[in-house]
């Protein structure tokens, strides 16, 4: 399944880290019942950082997250928030290819990933889940939620049945309002 979307343009990343988003989007809520102190937490496409700030303050100094981008002014963005908040030494931002979003040396290493309103913008959703199988630990966690006005209802169900093959299965299918959402488990 290949993607029918282009990259979310740099520029709107401003809007997305509104915090207004948070009126419908809230990352403490969303994120709350996933991520614990110390967790290895792996976000790809983190745009400007709307959820990686409260990532960062869920694992705590004593875990960590990895956000990877393909836009270096993104990142650039993110890595701005991230110092303002105090919030830097938590977060590894690397820059990656969009046919590589996950960096080398990951495997069986994350307790955790957000993959939040990016998985329809990647060349290979299925080459992703196949990743993501790799640098899970058994019994991980993976929270995919797509935009509904960007994902129809058998698009994401298409993108499920990708996850599944890769050996992630559905554990829950939580209300994020906008979003088409699912919490995946590793097997």
């Amino acid at each position: 399944m290949a993607s029918k979307h282009r990259v979310c343009p740099w520029w709107l990343g401003y809007f997305l880290a509104s915090p207004i988003r948070r009126l419908w989007q809230n990352p403490a809520k969303i994120l709350g019942p996933y991520v614990r102190e110390g967790m290895t937490v792996f976000e790809p496409g983190p745009g400007m950082g709307f959820f990686t700030l409260e990532l960062a303050r869920r694992v705590g100094p004593s875990g960590r997250v990895i956000a990877t981008d393909i836009q270096p002014r993104m990142l650039g963005q993110l890595e701005r928030k991230l110092a303002r908040a105090g919030l830097a030494e938590r977060v590894d931002a690397r820059l990656v290819s969009p046919d590589s979003i996950a960096p080398a040396g990951l495997r069986d290493a994350v307790d955790f990933a957000l993959v939040f309103a990016v998985l329809h913008e990647m060349p290979s959703p299925e080459a992703f889940f196949r990743q993501a199988a790799q640098f899970l630990k058994r019994g991980a966690r993976l929270l995919l939620a797509e935009p509904s006005g960007h994902v129809t209802a058998a698009e994401f169900e298409t993108q499920l049945g990708l996850a599944g093959n890769a050996g992630l299965r559905v554990i829950e299918r939580p209300g994020i309002r906008r979003s088409r959402a699912a919490l995946l488990e590793k097997i």
